[in-house]
């Protein structure tokens, strides 16, 4: 049925998101008070994901600018050192993520990664065993736009070749991404694992009405034809 699948990575290749002591930890070595810099961490989520804060150190610095301190260059080097520590602390690789992935490889279909997100991922994602199963990687902090832009799903399309009625896209909901495949002609299906509920994310997609699964391991099936899927088609392309 499915040429490639896209997959969103937080909360959907990940376990659910909670924030861990990392982000307290930063906040220290900062010198920035931890609930503040919580607190600013949300609020300019979407400009940091659509790379608003320039590169990692020149970012990191004019954050806690905006909290009235001046770090080091030393105390920046070590708050990203911390920043992607944090990561892979708090963002688990699910553990059926890999076996789809090699599974997905092995049929010919190809995958890409879209995420919303700052620097620490594009840094450490490639690198992995997952990373490395990926065809392409589209980050937002990269592309300059934040899902549900079309540009995130345009630029996963062109990378691996392929139409995006050819595609399946997989996702937990957050950025509004399930609305903005489907408007892109993507066949959008939600992740709706047992795990999700009170993870951590940003502009929840919390009227989906299409498809929804469980477990990526469902995802052979969708696939192979074996599991039927609602008529999830929305909208044509948008032109933006």
């Amino acid at each position: 049925m499915f040429n490639a699948v896209l997959f969103d990575y937080f909360n959907t290749c990940t376990t659910a998101v909670v924030r861990g002591d990392g982000h307290r930890r930063t906040a220290e070595v900062l010198g920035v008070d931890p609930g503040a810099w919580l607190s600013l961490l949300d609020r300019t989520f979407d400009a940091r994901a659509k790379g608003a804060y320039g590169s990692v150190l020149a970012g990191l610095r004019a954050l806690c600018v905006e909290l009235g301190v001046e770090p080091t260059p030393a105390q920046l080097r070590e708050a990203a050192e911390l920043r992607i520590a944090s990561l892979q602390q708090d963002a688990s690789p699910r553990p059926e993520t890999e076996p789809v992935l090699r599974w997905l490889r092995d049929q010919g279909i190809r995958t890409a990664v879209v995420s919303d997100c700052w620097f620490e991922l594009p840094t450490v994602l490639p690198g992995t065993p997952i990373g490395r199963l990926f065809d392409a990687g589209v980050y937002s902090s990269q592309v300059g736009h934040a899902k549900p832009h079309p540009a995130m799903y345009r630029t996963a399309c062109e990378r691996l070749g392929v139409h995006p009625e050819a595609c399946l896209y997989v996702g937990d909901g957050g950025g509004h991404e399930l609305t903005g495949a489907r408007r892109f002609g993507l066949t959008a299906v939600q992740l709706d694992a047992p795990d999700l509920g009170g993870h951590l994310t940003f502009h929840a997609d919390l009227d989906w009405d299409g498809a929804r699964i469980t477990s990526l391991d469902q995802i052979p099936d969708l696939v192979a034809g074996r599991m039927p899927l609602p008529a999830t088609i929305g909208a044509p392309m948008l032109d933006w």
